[in-house]
């Protein structure tokens, strides 16, 4: 079994590191073996070159500059699939695998053949579920939960690509990441997208690794001029307008209209989630 693990890097040198040092360690069965391969999008902190001196033998590729994660992750996908692996592996480089981490995928896609198989991580702080995958709660509309077992395989509807095994027979199906995507996003309509094609996305019992969950607020304070909050509303790590209102609409439909107001709401009277976001027993959704 031949695994391409595909990473995107972006000035995280010591998480690069970090996550490719556990990757080295990983306790593989017998006739795995594992293929880095990696794009640094010009990152200014010497991630490339640190990645080249303590991993000589991860395939580096350089990006534009201007990739993100979405068009990193393509890049590397794309590059890794002319060495015809059976196996994807999307990792992403703040990640942490736990040394059995890809031993427990295989014994999944061993038991569901030809599934998109997600692990779970749990944050270092608080030993919580940070990433991993969701259920969607209602019928064409944005809601949706996290899904979590420790002992039994769970189907899921999408998921966090923290990280996530991807069988060659379905990326031959489903492609690889979406070039609708700058950043956010993908990975959910990589999913979504395999459901609509009928492959099945499953989540593993228990944890895989850990990463910290560093996706908190997402609005402009009130306090900033207005042009700073337009620029954010625009941003691909911001609101990322176009995109997620195509992913809305094209997915959960009966919310476009709630999703395109909130958008403006956050952009032009960020004082309601200033103000209301924090208080206790209040909840105000997105």
């Amino acid at each position: 079994m031949r695994i391409a693990v595909l990473l995107t890097t972006f000035n995280r040198r010591e998480k690069t590191l970090r996550c490719l040092s556990a990757l080295q360690s990983q306790s593989l069965p017998p006739g795995a073996d594992l293929s880095v391969f990696l794009t640094d999008d010009q990152s200014a902190d010497g991630t490339a070159a640190a990645v080249g001196k303590a991993f000589p033998q991860t395939t580096l590729y350089e990006g534009t500059g201007s990739l993100f994660w979405a068009g990193g992750m393509r890049h590397t996908w794309r590059m890794a699939m002319k060495t015809e692996p059976d196996f994807f592996l999307l990792l992403n480089d703040d990640t942490t695998l736990f040394s059995d981490a890809v031993s427990s995928l295989l014994a999944v896609a061993q038991k569901k053949p030809g599934a998109i198989c997600i692990g779970s991580t749990r944050d270092e702080s608080s030993g919580l579920l940070s990433y991993g995958g969701w259920k969607i709660t209602a019928s064409k509309r944005w809601q949706s939960e996290k899904v979590f077992s420790s002992t039994d395989i769970l189907s899921c509807d999408f998921a966090n690509a923290n990280i996530m095994l991807v069988p060659a027979e379905v990326a031959r199906i489903n492609g690889v990441l979406s070039d609708r995507f700058t950043h956010a996003l993908a990975d959910y309509d990589y999913c979504l997208r395999a459901k609509r094609n009928g492959i099945n996305v499953v989540l593993a019992p228990g944890f895989q690794g850990s990463c910290t969950d560093d996706h908190q607020v997402n609005w402009v304070s009130a306090g900033s001029p207005l042009v700073e909050r337009i620029k954010y509303l625009h941003s691909p790590k911001g609101l990322n307008y176009t995109e997620y209102l195509w992913f809305i609409r094209t997915y959960f439909p009966l919310s476009y209209p709630a999703a395109f107001l909130k958008l403006w709401l956050k952009t032009l009277l960020p004082v309601i989630w200033d103000r209301f976001k924090k208080m206790p027993g209040i909840s105000v959704a997105g």
